[in-house]
């Protein structure tokens, strides 16, 4: 299955974001996940699929996760996954989970990467006539980290500099590829970022339901200062917190969520109209069209309900169609 991918004959080319589906085989409460996964699917019928991560949430775990990938597996699209923070937490090491995952059909990811911190770090490019026009870079944002000093501090873990190291070569050599010129990219992982936080108590533009505080480390590495640096990344792209599925603007950057894929082994509350009893789980689409600036993003809702159609680019939010 072929990672560098092209548009459409009609130069359109479709995106599609899972995430935190938490699945356990065998566990009826898990039953919404798959059939969310499996609508949406045979019903938009993307270009590619990528899965944010927390794919399950209990043991057997490599069972877990191969029965909500499976629908992935077998619509013969090619996919991908950033490893979210439970991932590896049900029995099996993050390195026999990603071989697991690695080893579906369809699965694009490329193995771990000597030298990188973490396993899901990967590059699928777009390309149109005049040569690759879009980056979807994956990071590995891993599980947890204790860090050591006068007290021992537990977060959530931090993308690392090896992590950062191996996007700026990439995103130097796209460049130069493209004699020089930034090529407008993605980055797709699980656990939000520090920025996030500094955006909403900016209050910087917002559109769709905030409904959680974001949950990012404690530590903040410095990748979007060298998102900002490199000016390619447009678009950050996580899932972690369930009952959010927003857009933020802030700092030159869209810092978007994925919608809730899951089902009850969770918590999650929203509905189609933010937080309410009739949990509804879902999907987030981008659409790139060749040579255009920009892309357009939605929620889909399972069922088809399309929410917050929105066209983002140079730094603005605009409604799309």
């Amino acid at each position: 299955m072929s990672r560098n991918l092209s548009f459409r004959p009609d130069g359109r080319f479709t995106l599609m974001q899972f995430t935190d589906t938490h699945y356990i085989a065998g566990d009826p409460r898990s039953q919404r996940a798959l059939d969310c996964v499996t609508e949406a699917l045979e019903t938009v019928k993307p270009d590619l699929v990528i899965h944010t991560g927390d794919i399950l949430f209990g043991k057997p775990d490599l069972d877990s996760a191969r029965d909500i990938l499976m629908p992935l597996a077998q619509s013969g699209i090619p996919w991908a996954v950033a490893l979210g923070n439970h991932d590896s937490q049900f029995g099996s090491t993050r390195e026999e989970m990603f071989s697991m995952i690695r080893s579906l059909p369809g699965c694009v990811n490329l193995p771990p990467k000597e030298g990188v911190y973490g396993s899901s770090n990967d590059v699928i490019t777009l390309s149109g006539s005049q040569g690759v026009e879009r980056i979807f870079y994956l990071f590995d944002s891993m599980d947890a980290v204790i860090l050591k000093g006068e007290e021992e501090i537990h977060c959530y873990d931090y993308i690392r500099h090896s992590q950062i190291g191996w996007y700026r070569a990439h995103s130097e050599k796209f460049a130069s590829e493209n004699g020089g010129a930034p090529v407008p990219s993605l980055a797709f992982f699980h656990i939000p970022l520090r920025e996030l936080e500094e955006g909403l108590e900016a209050g910087a533009p917002l559109v769709g339901n905030n409904c959680e505080p974001p949950c990012p480390s404690r530590l903040n590495s410095g990748l979007c200062a060298q998102f900002r640096e490199r000016q390619d990344v447009e678009a950050i792209v996580t899932g972690h917190d369930h009952d959010c599925d927003y857009v933020l603007n802030y700092g030159q950057i869209f810092y978007i969520y994925g919608r809730f894929s899951g089902c009850d082994t969770v918590y999650n509350h929203l509905g189609r109209s933010g937080v309410s009893e009739d949990k509804v789980s879902g999907c987030r689409l981008f659409t790139f069209k060749e040579g255009v600036p920009g892309f357009e993003t939605c929620v889909r809702l399972q069922g088809g309900e399309i929410q917050q159609p929105l066209y983002l680019h140079a730094n603005s939010i605009v409604k799309a169609g």
